[in-house]
Parts: structure tokens; C-alpha cells; sequence
């Protein structure tokens, strides 16, 4: 029989796409190959919704080199992958046919169906592939969106437009599987909120050990500890449920009261005066219109604060925090220092 090493669905290699599929796919996959009658199969998980090519089945009967073994359930004897081979070789006066023999549950198989349908053999049409998205969608839903696009072969922003019209047990997970195995949050406001609480409890703790106990990864723990440091809230303000757009006005949390605290938030720019320099520089186009002076601007804004709300932040800052936070403040204040005497001899 020739090699079928060229018609092996990624997973017997180890592919990155969900180590669902490796785990539980091709560890229950025979590597070893058998032959039953064709007879005794069943036509069960192909994703091709216009059924088979006869134009391809035609093509199979027609090559005299023996074709790869195809994928059955073992249980049920329905077919995973391969109809087209078991319909050449019917036309050829075949009564037997060479299988590997699968494992698993029903929903593994289709994804296994899909998945090697998608390695080999005749592609699958976009209509084939959305609808094998859409129905793992239904029964994997806390797969990433890139992880179901990697299975199915399409591209992530079409798998996240189909997500909300699968229907599953549990339409929306709290966290999803990606590619690489790891499982995420998908709000991290909680895991950034209880970081924020384990470095006010132990503010020595390395990053690592704060990721570990808070559930987040070490570079968002790390994040948590920077924002921390300089004043502001632990969680950005697009991640915040219920957050308000720049210049609106939040609610506090009541002494006493039942809701938690909000947390520290960043003192919000003021509106300068019509006749103000920053409003000048606002307006001029020959910033305006190239994203160095858009960038320069963008700073300048955030450093027009009030004086009295900016000093009144520093009765906010936890005492182990105070020199990291003078530390910064003086960073910043010596940098627009050298800022402001390279601008001055430009000019000159």
C-alpha cells in the first residue's frame, strides 16, 4: 500500500491549531491500518453540504496507485473522512477497503472530519467551511475564534461573526482555549482587580506569583504593577464594565455602601481657554496633519490637569509605592525639561 504519511491530518504531527485536537483526536486515532467490508460502512460526518463530487470520485477510480486509508468510528463504522475513496472504490469492484479506526465522541469526530478534509483531497467550498465553523462554534463555543478559523479555514473575523448565531450549551464561556493551548479570560477586569489587591497585600510578590494566584499571564500581572505604580487604575478604562467616555462623570461608589469601591481613576485633562496655547497648537494643521504633531499633541493634552486635582492624586499613592511613583514623576519632569531646551534651540 502506498505511504498515506501525505494524507495525515495535522494532528498525528503535533499542529498548533488546538491541542484539543492532538490530545484527543489523534490519541485515539489507530495508527495501524485494517481492512473491512465496504458494505459494513456508513456515510455519517462529512462537512461537504452538496454531498460528493462525482467529477472526483472519477477521478480516484481512474488512478491504478492504491489510495491512503480512510477514517471511521470505530462504534458506529460512519465515515469520518474519505466517502470519495470508498465511492472510487466501489466503482472499481472493490469490496474491501483499508480504514483507521477513531475513538471518540461524536462531536471529536466531526472536528477530525474537518480538520483532515481541510489537509488534503478536494478543498472545501467557503460555504462548507463556514457551516463546519458555525456548527463547532455550537459544540466547542469556549474554542478562541483563531483556533475554530485554523480548523475550519477561514479567517478569525469571519468566525467571530458567525459565534453569535451558534447555538450551543453554553453560548458564552467565560474564557476561551486559543491555538496555544492556554485558556483566557475574556473580561480580565476580575484578574486584574484581584492582582491589584495580592500587590497591595504583598507588594514584594515577583510577577509571576501574582499571574499564577490571579489567573492572568505574567506580562498583564506586570502591566497591573506599572499602572499601579503611576496612579492609575489597575484595569484600562475600555476594559471597565460600565466605563464613561473621556470627560463624562463616573459614579463613587458611597462610604458604607454595598457596592465595591471603584477603583483610582486618572485625573481627567481639563478644557483649556479658547485663547490658550494648547488650543492654538490644537488647530494648527501642520501638526495636526502628520502623526509625529498628532503624537505631540495627543501628549500635551494628557498634560493639561489641574494643579490641585494632580497634587491632591499624591495623598492617593500607597506608602510602598511613593518612591516609584517620585521616582517617575521626576523621570517625566526631567524628560519634558530636555524636551522643552531641544525645542528652544531648534528655534534659535
Amino acid at each position: 500500500m502506498a505511504d498515506s504519511s501525505a494524507f495525515d491530518i495535522d494532528v498525528t504531527r503535533g499542529n498548533s491549531d488546538a491541542p484539543l485536537m492532538t490530545a484527543a483526536l489523534a490519541g485515539n486515532l489507530d495508527q495501524e491500518t485494517r481492512s473491512i467490508p465496504i458494505s459494513s460502512l456508513v456515510p455519517g460526518y462529512s462537512p461537504r453540504l452538496c454531498g460528493e463530487d462525482a467529477e472526483h470520485v472519477a477521478r480516484l477510480a481512474d488512478t491504478d496507485e492504491a489510495l491512503p486509508p480512510i477514517l471511521v468510528e470505530r462504534s458506529t463504522l460512519r465515515v469520518i473522512d474519505g466517502m470519495h475513496r470508498v465511492l472510487a472504490a466501489k466503482a472499481k469492484g472493490h469490496t474491501t477497503i483499508e480504514v483507521r479506526l477513531f475513538d471518540g465522541a461524536a462531536e471529536e469526530a466531526f472536528l477530525l472530519a474537518v480538520r483532515s478534509n481541510m489537509t488534503h483531497g478536494l478543498p472545501l467550498s467557503r460555504q462548507d467551511r463556514r457551516a463546519a465553523a458555525q456548527r463547532i462554534l455550537a459544540q466547542w463555543p469556549h474554542l478562541s475564534d483563531r483556533a475554530v478559523a485554523g480548523i475550519a479555514g477561514i479567517g478569525a473575523k469571519t468566525v467571530a461573526a458567525l459565534r453569535p448565531l451558534a447555538a450551543g450549551p453554553t453560548p458564552n464561556p467565560q474564557a476561551r482555549r486559543g491555538r496555544d493551548g492556554r485558556i483566557r479570560p475574556l473580561d480580565g477586569t476580575t484578574g486584574r482587580r484581584k492582582a491589584a489587591e495580592l500587590l497591595a497585600q504583598r507588594p514584594q510578590a515577583s510577577v509571576r506569583e501574582v499571574a499564577r494566584h490571579a489567573g492572568i499571564s505574567p506580562a498583564t500581572a506586570s502591566d497591573v504593577r506599572r499602572r499601579l505604580a503611576s496612579g492609575r487604575s489597575p484595569v484600562p478604562e475600555r476594559n471597565t464594565p460600565g466605563a464613561r467616555p473621556a470627560g463624562g462623570t463616573g459614579s463613587r461608589a458611597t462610604p458604607g455602601g454595598g457596592a465595591a469601591p471603584e477603583p483610582v481613576s486618572v485625573v481627567r485633562p481639563i478644557r483649556p481657554p479658547e485663547d490658550s496655547p494648547l488650543v492654538r497648537l490644537l488647530r494648527d494643521p501642520s501638526l495636526r496633519h502628520k502623526e509625529s504633531g498628532r503624537r505631540l499633541l495627543r501628549l500635551l493634552q494628557c498634560g493639561a490637569v489641574e494643579r490641585t486635582a494632580l497634587l491632591a492624586m499624591a495623598q492617593t499613592v500607597p506608602p510602598h509605592c511613593t518612591d516609584l511613583v517620585a521616582e517617575l514623576a521626576r523621570e517625566y519632569a526631567d524628560l519634558w525639561a530636555e524636551f522643552a531646551r531641544e525645542v528652544a534651540r531648534t528655534d534659535g
